[in-house]
């Protein structure tokens, strides 16, 4: 592969010092993390959820999807959940999909790379499922902070609706965070 290819490809992961997580602006976080914070933080949690699950995991497999999984928005922007309603079923993965493809274009690893990221959201293996675990607990721990740091009641909607983890050692962590919640704001 040339350098130009790998230059673009670096850039590409460059954006996501440059996008806000929407979420957070959209409540009123007057200096919301990026997505390139969170996804180090999705990425960090895995790994330290992987040291206390039961089940053997690929470390190499689960660090590359979290690596990879909010890739795209460098193109299409931390576009949040409750916008994605209001489009067809499936949008938000093809569109992301179509991003992944743009930015991996001409890379000899391409294949690779987009592996680990329909892993993810195929939700079979071990390594996405507590992915997608760790990508829900960094949420949560976040808005914990930003509501210990403003006392901003907006961020008490995510808290609404119980969430379900695919490991029990990802659903003690949220109870608790949920408890933290439920007594800072009680």
């Amino acid at each position: 592969m040339n350098t130009a290819t790998m230059i673009k490809l670096l850039r590409h992961g460059n954006q996501l010092k440059q996008t806000a997580r929407t979420g957070w602006v959209q409540r009123g976080v007057a200096h919301p993390e990026n997505v390139a914070a969170h996804s180090y933080g999705v990425a960090f949690t895995a790994l330290l959820l992987a040291q206390i699950i039961s089940q053997p995991l690929d470390l190499g497999k689960l660090l590359a999807i979290a690596t990879l999984h909010d890739l795209p928005e460098g193109l299409t922007t931390d576009i949040p959940s409750p916008a994605w309603r209001f489009l067809p079923a499936g949008s938000k993965t093809a569109t992301e999909r179509m991003a992944m493809e743009t930015i991996l274009d001409g890379a000899s690893f391409a294949p690779a790379l987009m592996a680990y990221w329909e892993e993810l959201h195929a939700k079979e293996s071990m390594e996405s499922r507590l992915v997608h675990d760790a990508d829900k607990i960094e949420m949560f721990l976040q808005a914990i902070i930003y509501e210990e740091q403003s006392r901003n009641q907006h961020l008490s909607e995510f808290w609404h609706i119980p969430h379900t983890f695919y490991y029990p050692e990802s659903q003690a962590i949220y109870e608790e965070l949920r408890r933290r919640h439920d007594a800072l704001n009680g």
